[in-house]
């Protein structure tokens, strides 16, 4: 996927995750020119996908706060956080990431409405990424049996999705989490 970001300017806040690496990649080959300080036009807001041990989560959330109101007495913007997809479903194997990308899915729905209808604020909800089962860089091996898709996403898919929401055309969509996880969340029969 290919949008048009020409003339806009992005940064990468956050864990340095491989989908968060991808993205930015993404970012700069549809146009945008990466910056690391300053108020960007976009600005991705990266979690551990993984490993939630170590991260400064509160320190993310400021960040977003802060930009996002800049953004907003600016006129323009927009915030996507990159999250794991136990924000919107936990799983019972991994209580303290589930319970952290909850905490963040609420922020950015309360970021969502304080700062429209300036600023757009969303999320891509990652799901089992990576090249197979034993080699995730997001997600848990259990998520894929219960997939209907029944294989993990690709880097690109997960950063297809991710493009959706920086894309400049996409202007009504705020406060929500978008879920690339080959329906792991629709609820297909997970025991786990």
């Amino acid at each position: 996927m290919q949008i048009d970001l020409a003339g806009t300017t992005a940064r990468l806040e956050g864990a340095a995750s491989p989908v968060a690496l991808a993205l930015r990649d993404r970012l700069a080959a549809s146009g945008a020119r990466l910056v690391a300080k300053g108020l960007p036009d976009l600005l991705i807001l990266s979690t551990p996908l993984l490993d939630p041990e170590g991260f400064d989560w509160d320190g993310l959330v400021r960040t977003a706060n802060d930009l996002g109101h800049a953004m907003q007495v600016r006129g323009s913007g927009r915030l996507v956080f990159l999250l794991s997809a136990s924000a919107a479903l936990p799983i019972r194997r991994q209580p303290v990431l589930s319970m952290r990308m909850a905490a963040l899915l609420a922020a950015m729905r309360g970021l969502a409405m304080q700062l429209a209808p300036e600023v757009a604020v969303n999320a891509l909800g990652a799901g089992a990424i990576g090249p197979d089962a034993a080699h995730l860089v997001s997600g848990d091996p259990a998520m894929i049996g219960h997939a209907p898709v029944g294989r993990p996403g690709t880097l690109d898919e997960a950063c297809n999705a991710a493009l959706f929401l920086c894309d400049p055309e996409n202007r009504y969509l705020t406060g929500q989490v978008l879920s690339a996880d080959g329906g792991w969340s629709a609820g297909y029969g997970r025991s786990f």
